[in-house]
C-alpha cells in the first residue's frame, strides 16, 4: 500500500504540492491525475526518496522509500523512460539492475521476454532506441524484482496502440495478483479502462478522489439536441444545474428527469445517457477547469 498524508513541497515562495493526501491500495489500479504542473511528478518524486518533502509523510508498504533495504524488490519505479544511459544496451541497463538488487541472472531474459524486448533490440544501445522501446525497457526494470507496489510516471507515453493495450493488461494482470499500482497519465481513456481509483490533483492540491465508479457517477446525464435553447430554458426553469459543452449539455439530475423535462418542453433529443459514458475527459476537465491552460486563454481572448 502507498499512503501519503499531508505532503507539501515549497520551493522558496511557490508551493508545488499543498497538503496532499490520498492512498493507494493493495490489489487495485489509482489513477493520478492533474494538468501539467499541478504536481503529479513531484508527489511522485518525494515517494520514492528523489525529492526531499518540506512537510508531510510518504511511505510505501509502511516505511519510507529510503528505509527499505533493498528498494526494487519491494518497489517497481518508471518516472522517466528517457533517463537511462544512453551509452548501454537494454540487456545491460537490466543486468546492473539485476546484480543490484541480488537475483539471478535469468530473470534478464525473463524481463526482456514480458515486455517483448527481443534480443536483437536488447543487444542494442539505448540512445538508438524508439521511446516506446525506452517505456518497455523501464517497466522491465522496474518489475525485475518482482515488486509489491508499482509507481508510474505515464508508462504509455510513445507507446503505439497495440503497446497501449500491452500495457494496459499487464498493469491490470499485476493488480489483480494483489499488485499495488499508482498510474500517472495524460491518456485519460486509458485511465478510465483500467483504473479502479482515481486521485485528481490541481495546483498541487487534491480536488477530487475516491472509486472511478463514484466519481463518474457524480457526473449526472449527457443530453443532446438540436434544440438547444429551449432545452436550457427548461432545465432553469426546473432549477436543474447544467454544463453547455460543444456539443451537448451536462446536467446534474438523473436522465430519467431529464427526459421527462424534455418531453414536456416538446424537445426531441438525439441523445441521452448517463455523463459516465461520456468517460472520464469531461470529469476531469471541469475539476481541473481553473489550471487548464487552454481555459486561461480563451478567457483572456474573451
Amino acid at each position: 500500500m502507498i499512503k501519503v498524508e499531508s505532503l507539501t513541497k515549497r520551493y522558496g515562495g511557490f508551493t508545488a504540492v499543498d497538503d496532499v493526501t490520498f492512498t493507494a491500495r493493495a490489489g487495485r489500479v489509482t489513477g493520478f491525475l492533474g494538468p501539467n504542473g499541478a504536481g503529479k511528478s513531484t508527489t511522485m518524486r518525494i515517494m520514492v526518496g528523489l525529492t526531499p518533502a518540506s512537510s508531510g509523510i510518504a511511505e510505501v508498504s509502511g516505511r519510507r522509500f529510503a528505509d527499505l533495504p533493498n528498494p526494487g524488490l519491494e518497489v517497481g519505479v518508471l518516472l522517466d523512460a528517457s533517463a537511462q544511459h544512453a551509452g548501454r544496451t537494454g540487456r545491460e541497463i537490466l543486468t546492473i539492475a539485476q546484480r543490484t538488487m541480488g537475483l539471478p541472472a535469468r530473470r534478464v531474459d525473463e524481463m526482456l521476454d514480458r515486455v517483448s524486448l527481443t534480443p536483437s533490440e536488447a543487444g542494442r544501445r539505448v540512445r538508438n532506441y524508439s521511446l516506446g522501446m525506452r517505456q518497455r525497457l523501464g517497466i522491465a526494470t522496474a518489475l525485475l524484482g518482482d515488486p509489491e507496489v508499482l509507481i508510474l510516471d505515464e508508462p504509455a507515453n510513445g507507446l503505439d496502440p497495440a503497446g497501449i493495450r500491452w500495457m494496459r493488461d499487464l498493469l491490470r494482470g499485476y493488480a489483480d495478483q494483489g499488485g499495488t499500482v499508482l498510474l500517472s497519465s495524460h491518456l485519460l481513456h486509458e485511465i478510465e479502462v483500467i483504473a479502479d481509483d482515481l486521485v485528481v490533483i490541481g495546483q498541487g492540491r487534491i480536488v477530487a478522489q475516491g472509486t472511478k465508479a463514484e466519481l463518474l457517477a457524480a457526473a449526472g446525464t449527457l443530453v443532446r439536441t438540436r434544440d438547444v435553447p429551449t432545452l436550457a430554458r427548461a432545465l432553469v426553469d426546473a432549477d436543474l444545474e447544467f454544463s453547455q459543452t460543444t456539443d451537448a449539455l451536462r446536467v446534474d439530475a438523473d436522465p430519467d428527469v431529464v427526459g421527462d423535462l424534455a418531453l414536456a418542453a416538446g424537445v426531441a433529443l438525439t441523445e441521452l445517457r448517463a455523463a459516465d459514458g461520456a468517460g472520464l475527459e469531461e470529469m476531469f476537465l471541469e475539476l481541473t477547469s481553473e489550471t487548464q491552460r487552454e481555459s486561461i486563454r480563451e478567457g483572456a481572448a474573451a
